[in-house]
């Protein structure tokens, strides 16, 4: 079961020190779509070249033009780089053929996909890497949690790996864990808090019981 970090509302020097803290405690980072817009995917490549022990992953959330897109992550040093459900077909097939030229990995985000069990059903057999349960920043202010959607494509995808992001801290990740996950994304609830390091720390020691 693999960490990964998000980071969403810091700069690129910000999102260093954040890292250098708890970078014991991790496996991936995630440049995360506002860094992505604000900073541009120099921001993916300062954060590998600062910690190439790390994975990076670039949160593009792909509508169009996959290959392409994969191919700028990519070559900025993405190990991942992250495209939407909802989006077609072509989108995610343009995407996977891309990733592996680069030796690069997919992940598909299923956030505000509305036939969950049916798009999984269909994403697994396009060959991606990961199927991602997100609900939303917005979602989360009004109470939702993404449990039982995980649930829910745990027990369809057979190929991919699963991911589960949106909201989850370390009071909440006993739940996650009893789920089985192959990645979980944790961003405020590392972000967020005053001793970074001790709460990364006890989410790993939770993760590999």
């Amino acid at each position: 079961m693999e960490l990964q970090l998000a980071l969403d509302l810091v700069n690129i020097p910000e999102g260093k020190e954040v890292v250098n803290e708890v970078q014991d405690h991790i496996d991936i980072v995630e440049i995360g779509t506002p860094v992505v817009i604000n900073e541009g995917l120099k921001a993916v490549k300062e954060m590998k070249d600062a910690f190439p022990h790390l994975k990076v992953l670039a949160d593009l959330k792909i509508m169009d033009a996959g290959a392409y897109e994969v191919m700028k992550a990519s070559e900025a040093g993405a190990d991942i780089v992250t495209v939407l459900g909802a989006t077609d077909d072509a989108t995610i097939k343009g995407a996977v053929e891309e990733a592996r030229k680069h030796g690069s990995k997919i992940l598909v985000d299923m956030i505000n996909v509305k036939d969950l069990e049916q798009r999984a059903k269909e994403v697994d057999n396009l060959g991606v890497d990961y199927i991602c349960v997100h609900t939303g920043y917005d979602l989360q202010a009004e109470g939702e949690n993404p449990f039982e959607q995980f649930e829910t494509i745990k027990a369809i995808v057979k190929n991919a790996k699963t991911a589960v992001a949106g909201g989850i801290k370390l009071a909440t990740i006993p739940e996650v864990v009893q789920s089985q996950p192959d990645l979980v994304i944790v961003g405020g609830g590392i972000t967020g808090q005053d001793d970074k390091k001790a709460v990364a720390s006890e989410i790993r020691k939770v993760m590999n019981k």
